[in-house]
């Protein structure tokens, strides 16, 4: 406490002795100290102060009685007119502080500090300890120079906390690396590490992400293989290139990094008429710790960009109520830029607690993901960033994970007053390692909306409740809410199956009866990944195959579909579909490649005056608009077989900071049964070159 109240009044003013390093500045003056040279009036003042408490401080008797061996801390100003004011005094006994304070309040009136001539105030703090002893004043000789120094016992010297700050800095230790920050969630980059936090025996949980650093660093060492890619050079510039952040400093209890975030970017698009695609993304990254369990992180983009044609008709079809004419997927509106390219800028940022090894907490604005696949039918990170707070709670073979999120219905038939409707949901999931081998998740999420005053509904904030249940009691309608399960197990120490099932509506009897009801609105996730396949180092190989149902994620009442942001919560595609994906991953040292096989099907509504009806795939439409109550097939409406391909080879140039250097081709074939306004056949060749710092997953899959 001492040292936080002495830091923020050295903060608050100039310090007379610790800055008067020139001849503007000049230190109040004792009558005593008068016929002194200006280079002797501080060390007249600090003996003359000293003296004077030597000869008026009086020891309390408790003080004297019990022996006491200590100190007094006081801050105190000598004002503009010359008098002794104390701010602030500490000690151990209530009878010290008063004395200190009487002592000081006998102090005469002294002429003021100067500063150009001017009277000024100055603040000093002061160490009195105890017992008292004479105060000395001693010369040294020094290159034949008679240098004053003061030599007592009493510590009365000026405040120097400003000078202080300097000798309490530290070699960098990369803290970030064990601390309780999260690691940037990126497919491409958790690949690195998902092996090791999935070999049989570990009691990790690998579902909830992202993870924070000192989650990973159990099973995995990223400051050892961050480390292990430095290059050798002498060079500030090389280091801050290759190595190092830009700015790093680390004290007795804090630290921080700060660093640029490029996303530079030009290409080519075989559809478009314009000449070519590009991407120009500025920011800023801010990472800091103060002590041991308080973390956070900011970032702020400013980017400008034109896509592949296919790319920017979807950012389009996204459009939010205003005049602004697009959403870019996964990041947030866009104004126009020039003719045909958008600007649209983006702040994430959280902070992380941990009060305890078993609780972390996280308050922020960003994106969250649940599942061990590449896609996620229950909570997923393609949409925009949201406002969120979550507890992440692990004991025994348990880690239990609660968020809830604000979000935003942006369309224009729900805008009021021209504000964005906001909308809340809450989740849960627990992940549980039933044995060395085999995991199993329970989720459920409730989505709701500010309906007659209710904002938000402090009964969903109960973080180990059945949201079910909550639901049926405050009335039909008042939320969307959905059941999930999933489960991997641990085949052997290269191979993974996983696996999600959502439940978001159920009729037995319909199932039975094998009508294909619209009631069964539920989708399946089945995958397997392949850790250092075929015998190969670093190489994994995934393949997952998703359905969701028609009118799975929607609702009777529109604003309680599973959406944000005019984008789905869950999986890229919405519902009404299946697919297949094929990837492959490798790295080596600072070079990666990353392959991508997106096979699907697809089915999408008219939207003609023929034919107004919904098919389930848009989970944004009523689902009782529906064509029909029975016989309901995914791929029903206007049926789209796809196929897409993604090539992506990388090298990175920064370890710390992500930075590298990439080439990225895709190749997409959409084909529709019907050509219509919003669905148009599409056969693309999109090739890019870049350098980006690679924070967060960009999704190209339409």
């Amino acid at each position: 406490m001492k040292r936080i109240v002495l830091f923020a009044f050295l903060l608050s003013t100039v310090f007379g002795y610790a800055q008067s390093n020139t001849t503007y500045e000049k230190p109040p003056v004792f009558d005593d100290c008068d016929s002194e040279v200006i280079d002797q009036l501080k060390s007249c003042f600090n003996f003359t102060l000293n003296t004077f408490i030597f000869e008026n401080f009086k020891i309390p008797e408790i003080v004297s009685e019990e022996s006491y061996n200590g100190d007094v801390q006081v801050l105190f100003e000598v004002n503009k007119e010359g008098e002794f004011k104390v701010i602030y005094s500490d000690a151990i006994y209530e009878e010290l502080k008063e004395e200190s304070i009487r002592v000081f309040d006998l102090l005469p009136k002294i002429k003021p500090a100067t500063y150009n001539g001017k009277p000024t105030f100055v603040q000093y703090s002061i160490t009195i300890a105890i017992p008292l002893t004479q105060p000395v004043r001693q010369a040294d000789i020094v290159d034949d120079e008679v240098q004053l120094t003061e030599k007592d016992s009493l510590n009365a010297t000026l405040s120097n906390e400003f000078d202080k700050v300097n000798e309490d800095l530290k070699p960098f230790e990369n803290l970030e690396y064990n601390s309780e920050l999260n690691v940037p969630f990126t497919h491409s980059y958790y690949a690195r590490f998902d092996a090791e936090m999935n070999a049989i025996g570990t009691n990790s949980h690998t579902a909830a992400k992202p993870f924070v650093y000192s989650e990973v660093a159990r099973y995995y060492d990223i400051k050892a293989e961050k480390e292990s890619l430095a290059k050798d050079t002498d060079s500030w510039a090389g280091k801050k290139l290759f190595n190092e952040h830009l700015v790093r400093v680390q004290g007795k209890d804090y630290w921080f990094t700060v660093d640029p975030i490029f996303d530079l970017q030009v290409g080519k698009d075989s559809e478009a008429d314009f000449s070519s695609t590009y991407n120009n993304t500025r920011g800023i990254y801010i990472q800091a710790g103060l002590g041991k369990r308080f973390n956070l992180v900011t970032s702020v983009y400013e980017s400008q960009g034109r896509f592949a044609d296919y790319y920017n008709r979807y950012a389009e079809s996204l459009k939010a109520f205003g005049p602004d004419p697009a959403i870019i997927p996964g990041r947030g509106i866009a104004k126009r830029f020039k003719d045909d390219s958008y600007d649209y800028p983006v702040a994430e940022a959280y902070l992380s607690y941990t009060p305890a090894d078993f609780l972390n907490v996280q308050f922020g604005h960003g994106k969250n993901f649940i599942g061990d696949g590449y896609r996620s039918l229950f909570q997923s990170d393609v949409t925009s960033p949201y406002t969120f707070l979550k507890l992440n709670t692990s004991f025994w073979k348990i880690k239990y994970t609660s968020t809830w999120m604000w979000l935003k219905d942006v369309r224009d038939e729900v805008v009021e007053d021209k504000a964005f409707l906001t909308k809340y949901m809450a989740n849960h999931y627990l992940s549980w390692n039933v044995s060395k081998r085999l995991n199993i998740g329970l989720f459920e999420s409730v989505m709701w909306v500010d309906s007659n005053g209710r904002g938000f509904d402090i009964n969903y904030l109960n973080p180990i409740i059945f949201f079910r249940a909550i639901e049926f009691e405050s009335g039909q309608g008042s939320g969307n809410a959905i059941l999930g399960l999933s489960s991997k197990y641990k085949w052997n120490n290269k191979v993974n199956l996983y696996g999600q099932f959502i439940l978001d509506e159920f009729s037995l009897s319909d199932v039975r009866a094998g009508e294909k009801s619209w009631k069964n609105k539920f989708g399946f996730q089945l995958g397997v990944k392949y850790f250092n396949a075929f015998k190969v180092d670093n190489l994994l190989l995934q393949a997952e195959y998703n359905r969701v149902r028609p009118y799975t994620y929607s609702h009777n009442t529109q604003i309680l579909n599973y959406a944000h942001f005019n984008q789905p919560m869950a999986h890229l595609w919405g519902a009404n579909f299946r697919e297949l994906v094929l990837i492959g991953r490798y790295n080596y040292n600072r070079w990666a490649a990353d392959a991508k096989f997106i096979i699907g099907q697809r089915g999408f509504d008219f939207n003609t005056d023929e034919d107004s009806f919904s098919y389930g795939g848009d989970i944004y439409r009523n689902y009782n608009d529906r064509n029909a109550d029975t016989g309901i097939e995914i791929g029903q409406g206007n049926k789209t077989n796809s196929f897409m391909t993604e090539v992506q080879a990388s090298y990175l140039v920064n370890p710390a900071t992500n930075l590298k250097l990439f080439a990225n081709l895709i190749y997409r074939d959409f084909n529709p049964d019907a050509i219509t306004a919003s669905t148009q056949d599409s056969n693309t060749l999109w090739f890019s070159v870049g350098v980006r710092t690679d924070l967060f997953n960009w999704y190209n899959d339409f």
